[in-house]
């Protein structure tokens, strides 16, 4: 943290501190349920498994210039943001083996990275193919 930040400032983090970590509880326990999903159906699928470390990092409380408070911020902010990305790719995978298809065009939608090579949104016959295989 600064040390040029105004008192209101520290009054609002600490203020919001309660609402940003009370979502450790739902975190840990989609954690648990997504990886379970995650070791027991990739496999019988046949997708790859996402590598975890590839996603979640919890390095920077290992620097020396920031205060305990920072560094279990900086912690929670890996698992906490890392987490979402690995989720997010697991997601990825288990949507492109099951559907593949792409979403109706709108111009409010941002549509994710991976959904490039999906079939075109109204491709009854590319679907049925794509599922035959």
């Amino acid at each position: 943290m600064q040390a040029s930040k105004k008192p209101i400032q520290y009054f609002r983090q600490f203020f919001s501190a309660p609402f940003i970590y009370i979502l450790i509880f739902p975190l840990v326990v989609l954690d648990f349920f997504v990886e379970l999903y995650h070791r027991v159906c990739f496999p019988l699928y046949k997708i790859p498994y996402v590598k975890r470390g590839q996603y979640i990092r919890i390095d920077r409380h290992k620097l020396k210039y920031l205060n305990w408070i920072e560094k279990i911020n900086c912690a929670y902010c890996g698992y906490a943001n890392g987490l979402a990305h690995y989720l997010s790719e697991i997601g990825a995978r288990t949507e492109k083996y099951w559907c593949g298809l792409k979403h109706a065009k709108d111009p409010n939608f941002k549509s994710p990275k991976y959904h490039e090579d999906f079939l075109e949104y109204g491709d009854e016959k590319g679907l049925k193919e794509f599922l035959e295989k």
